[in-house]
């Protein structure tokens, strides 16, 4: 059996993932959706950049014949090229076990080897910006592999990251007693008759072919990685004190929980509350809930703003604002859309000139987002202190007040879950963040104005949202608390 290094890649992030890759069923397995398309072209492009400066060669050889691919790149190493592109590296493992290596550079250098007074260091090309853990046990299991072939361990390999001008130096004595360890762990998994335990952490799912397969197993054993606030390392701690099922966490009492790693009094209370929630399926106030008076006494004109971005041009490249004027009861959308990212200085004044016409107007979003956003483009554009701080002083964030008061029975606090729960509908449904940045990409590649007014409209909507948890969150308040508000 052949183990790779995106084999141990995945496996770092995921045990189940690589099971599932060598044992499961590909029918279950998602098609990879736009953001993770928008990823391998990303990584390609970076690839292409860096190797494009190099004189290399490849080695010739029919695909899919590991073998023979090996051979070609001995056969190049023993010629002493100066730079050799996803060559091929074979050894043995264990008795069943083939390692098949496939580093993006084989990089020349002085030293000795079996080819004779030069040997090979592997280099890595990552989209990432820092040297993640994963990146560096994939590269020394690279220099392992290479080890055997050329008869002489290495002490460094390297690390070409996104916007670094210089090779980062892996330590390979540090780094490899961890990738064998880990290489350990994978074969007992891969050998086990059963999948590892699901445990469903969004941020590391998401991109996952496997998700929907696994969200669906986790959401019929109500598991408890589904509710907002169980890390993996609460996880375990709740695990050693049995409490394995909502039911018994929500009968837990928060002094049980107050003192083990990962848990203070407040964490213990939240969780424990928010167990509660989902067991019931009721939204519940938390222990010492916020005050929410300044968000109930509701202005006359209120702002809702939502930013569309594309982080890797650093780029703010729209600038939604939803202005609900309640006493005259009227609703206008404002799009301020750079069409180009010459734009963004534009539409940022745009935006200036129209939330400074409603001075008393507090300007509610969603997350933290926004408020760093407006405070990184005031520096960027050199707006004087003097006229953004009053801008900022308006800011609302409904997330912050959300969570800090309220538990919800759902599985997630991002704002379409919320919204939805509440029976809000996007008008494009299958929009996400992650899918305009996508559209954007092709829009400044095709022109396609198509895409343009559908990531407006999904910032608009994203604004009406936002409106309709804060209008959920101030009813919701009004009638616990059996005062009478005034709109």
């Amino acid at each position: 059996m052949l183990i790779n290094a995106q084999l141990l890649l995945q496996f770092q992030r995921c045990q189940r993932r690589p099971f599932l890759d060598v044992h499961g069923d590909y029918r279950q397995r998602e098609i990879p959706n736009e953001l993770v398309l928008k990823v391998q072209q990303d990584k390609k492009a970076h690839h292409q950049r860096i190797v494009t400066k190099l004189s290399y060669y490849e080695p010739d050889y029919p695909a899919g014949n590991w073998q023979a691919g090996a051979a070609a790149t001995v056969k190049l190493m023993e010629q002493g090229v100066s730079y050799i592109h996803r060559g091929v590296l074979l050894t043995t493992y264990g008795d069943k076990y083939t390692l098949l290596s496939r580093p993006d550079l084989l990089v020349k250098q002085p030293g000795e080897s079996c080819f004779g007074n030069w040997n090979y260091v592997p280099v890595n090309i990552e989209l990432g910006k820092r040297p993640k853990q994963e990146y560096q046990v994939v590269i020394a299991f690279h220099a392992q592999v290479l080890a055997t072939v050329q008869g002489v361990i290495l002490d460094k390999a390297g690390l070409i990251l996104r916007d670094k001008d210089k090779t980062y130096v892996v330590d390979l004595d540090k780094w490899t007693p961890q990738m064998l360890n880990i290489l350990a762990e994978y074969t007992q998994v891969i050998e086990s008759l059963e999948a590892p335990e699901i445990f469903i952490s969004r941020q590391k799912c998401n991109l996952c072919p496997w998700y929907n397969y696994c969200y669906a197993i986790a959401q019929s054993q109500q598991h408890l990685s589904l509710l907002p606030g169980v890390t993996p390392i609460r996880y375990t701690q709740l695990q050693n004190l049995s409490i394995t099922t909502l039911e018994s966490l929500a009968d837990t009492h928060p002094s049980t929980l107050e003192n083990l790693t990962g848990f203070d009094s407040n964490v213990a209370a939240k969780l424990v509350v928010q167990a509660q929630s989902v067991f019931t399926k009721q939204p519940l106030i938390l222990p010492d809930p916020l005050s929410l008076e300044y968000l109930t006494l509701t202005a006359p004109i209120e702002l809702y703003f939502d930013i569309e971005a594309q982080p890797d041009l650093n780029l703010d490249y729209l600038l939604g604002v939803l202005v609900v004027d309640r006493t005259a009861n009227t609703e206008e959308f404002y799009s301020f859309l750079a069409e180009t990212p010459e734009e963004e200085k534009l539409i940022w004044q745009q935006f200036l000139n129209l939330v400074n016409q409603y001075p008393q107007a507090p300007i509610y979003h969603f997350c933290a987002y926004e408020l760093d956003t407006v405070q990184r483009l005031a520096k960027l554009y050199r707006t004087p202190h003097a006229q953004i701080r009053p801008v900022l002083n308006r800011f609302i964030d409904i997330y912050e007040q959300l969570i800090q008061s309220v538990a919800l029975p759902i599985d997630s606090y991002a704002l379409k879950v919320i919204a939805r729960w509440l029976g809000f509908t996007w008008r494009e449904q299958e929009a996400n963040g992650a899918k305009c940045i996508y559209w954007y990409d092709q829009w400044l590649e095709t022109g396609d104005r198509h895409l343009l007014a559908i990531i407006q409209e999904y910032n608009e909507d994203d604004c009406r949202a936002t409106r309709t948890v804060k209008d959920w969150l101030v009813s919701f308040f009004q009638r616990k608390s059996g005062d009478d508000y005034s709109e």
